[in-house]
């Protein structure tokens, strides 16, 4: 059983940056694709973005967001910046075994908040 822990939400005006990690115990590597989710109030669960042999990113975050992941340091990391209001959102780190739009592991969550 792996557990992911994101880290690196907050509070930050428009047009800002902000990190997210994610770090998987007791290790990242049995994960072949990983990926960020977020929840807005009232709306659903959505994949921004994700990793695995390649990357993916929905039209919404891209030029803007950038997804890596360190083996090594057993982590996943979404880097955003130009940050708009509408990114205001719960941020889910996940994790699949074969395919990220099948999760098997799921983080507790980190919450962005943008403000205007």
């Amino acid at each position: 059983q792996v557990q992911l822990v994101e880290s690196g939400g907050g509070l930050v005006q428009a047009g800002g940056s902000l990190r997210l990690s994610c770090a998987a115990s007791p290790s990242i590597f049995s994960i072949n694709a990983m990926g960020w989710y977020r929840q807005a109030p009232g709306k659903g669960r959505e994949l921004v973005a994700s990793i695995s042999s390649g990357t993916y990113y929905a039209d919404s975050v891209k030029g803007r967001f950038t997804i890596s992941r360190d083996n090594a340091k057993n982590t996943l990391y979404l880097q955003m910046n130009s940050l708009k209001p509408e990114d205001t959102a719960m941020y889910y780190c996940a994790g699949g075994l074969l395919t990220v739009r099948h999760v098997d592991y799921w983080g507790q969550g980190t919450q962005v908040t943008v403000s205007s």
